[in-house]
């Protein structure tokens, strides 16, 4: 009856009008409602939740196990963790039991392995919490892994082993060379993907013997965002604590505490990629390489200037779209792709752990102009450490507070921001903390975490016709 316009004729825009409710509009209630809330239990487990406006949450738990532990394993047990979870449980006689269960709340699943961290997330109704904290203490502390789905998940990691060889981008590939050449052989060097000679190898007893070493409520944390700090703490306590894990609390082997040793060094895999993109536009053959240098750990304060200065390389692929906002003022934007049209890529990457790091720049080209382009890369990295603007240092500190911002904008994204930060240092840094320290970045700063940088010796992966590629 508003909409015509004609039924008050005499109001203002600027009055309230008569017979309407009075708008309630929703405010935020200090600043506690911004901060992340930390209860640490009984038996280690840390309960973490971030308070986020909306009727969806996302909680998960984080462990501290990724293929960086597995030294004293066989290679690749993260892998099938990963591919293995909610499976079967205790609870739950089926995948599908378990998705039907999660579809009662609207809700969706997945588990994610990396280096150092397994994460096992479910986004929900927030009114279903206990059924989903149910559900992943379940998933977690009680899988079955029977010997059917055990099968299955070698047949699957097989299959990914394949893809990944056959894809056209080679990012994957690429990182996993880069880090096996960064750190040979320890920790973060170690391979994500579980070779293809210890997919036959790995059964119930070998997963056992790693969950009972690397399961254990100390290392890790319950997270949650969307939903109340005393509601989580109480299903924590409900369905975490005191529970016997399937694997029980024998013996174990013991957690691999080593630190990460930076070796430097060059994988190289010569490869034909003249037929990874058949078709009507087929992409071109290219030769990829990838040159990196140790960085610091993300608990260094000196992370912060390498964030800025990865975002001042930037860079990305030749057919990128478009204007600055996408990095095109960035160095590899201008100095290389601009420069030389040959170059099909040039993209710099940070990678960061909790005790050390990796910067690296990937380039791709036509396999005869390799020579070239290893040594424009490495121009790059020399360059690094010259004269830093101030413009373009101011932008690369924009960009990267944008980002940090638009990705914090996500409910997984801050679920896994809060999970990690909590699991490693047991507190979380705010985004206007973050924004803050970025904001603090000079010149001086960028330039000495770049001579500290350039001592080091490099890190090479290369991958396709390495025939011009210099030694």
């Amino acid at each position: 009856s508003y909409s015509g316009g004609g039924a008050y004729p005499s109001v203002s825009l600027t009055c309230p009008l008569p017979g309407v409710p009075k708008a309630v509009f929703a405010a935020a209630e200090g600043r506690e409602r911004f901060e992340t809330r930390v209860t640490v239990l009984e038996n280690g487990l840390r309960v973490a939740s971030q308070n986020k406006f909306g009727q969806f949450c996302t909680v998960g738990i984080l462990v501290n196990s990724g293929s960086r532990h597995e030294a004293k394993y066989l290679s690749g047990i993260s892998h099938f963790l990963e591919k293995l979870a909610f499976s079967s449980t205790a609870q739950f006689g089926s995948k599908d039991e378990i998705l039907l269960t999660l579809e009662k709340h609207g809700g969706i699943c997945d588990c994610q392995a990396s280096r150092d961290t397994i994460m096992y997330a479910v986004s929900a109704d927030a009114r279903g919490l206990d059924t989903v904290v149910n559900l992943l203490a379940d998933v977690a502390l009680q899988p079955r892994l029977s010997d059917e789905e055990i099968e299955m998940t070698r047949t699957a990691i097989r299959f990914e082993l394949e893809d990944l060889n056959m894809r056209p981008d080679p990012e994957p590939l690429l990182t996993e060379m880069i880090h096996a050449a960064a750190f040979r052989d320890n920790t973060v060097g170690l391979n994500r993907f579980c070779p293809v000679e210890n997919t036959d190898k790995i059964d119930r007893d070998v997963l056992h013997s790693y969950l009972r070493s690397y399961y254990t409520p100390d290392r890790m944390v319950l997270a949650g965002v969307g939903i109340e700090h005393e509601q989580l703490v109480e299903c924590a306590r409900k369905y975490l604590l005191g529970v016997e894990p399937v694997w029980g609390t024998g013996q174990s082997r013991g957690v691999d505490r080593s630190v990460a040793q930076y070796t430097g060094g060059i994988v190289k895999v010569e490869k034909d990629m003249s037929d990874v993109s058949l078709g009507p536009t087929p992409i071109p053959e290219l030769t990829h390489i990838m040159i990196g240098l140790e960085s610091c750990s993300f608990l260094e304060d000196d992370f912060i200037p390498f964030a800025v200065l990865n975002m001042m390389m930037g860079g990305g692929g030749s057919f990128s779209a478009g204007g600055p906002g996408k990095g095109m003022f960035t160095r590899l934007y201008l100095n290389v792709l601009n420069r030389h049209h040959w170059m099909y890529n040039a993209t710099s990457y940070h990678h960061s752990y909790e005790d050390t790091g990796l910067l690296c720049i990937h380039a791709s080209a036509d396999p005869k102009q390799v020579r070239e382009m290893v040594e424009i890369i490495t121009r790059e990295f020399i360059l690094m450490a010259g004269a830093v603007g101030e413009v373009e240092l101011e932008r690369a500190k924009t960009q990267l507070k944008s980002m940090l911002m638009m990705n914090l904008e996500s409910r997984p994204v801050i679920f896994e921001d809060v999970g990690r930060q909590v699991l490693a240092t047991n507190t979380r840094k705010l985004p206007h903390e973050l924004c803050a320290l970025i904001g603090q970045v000079k010149p001086t700063d960028i330039k000495r975490v770049v001579t500290k940088m350039l001592h080091k010796k490099p890190a090479v992966a290369a991958l396709g016709d390495l025939t011009d590629l210099p030694s």
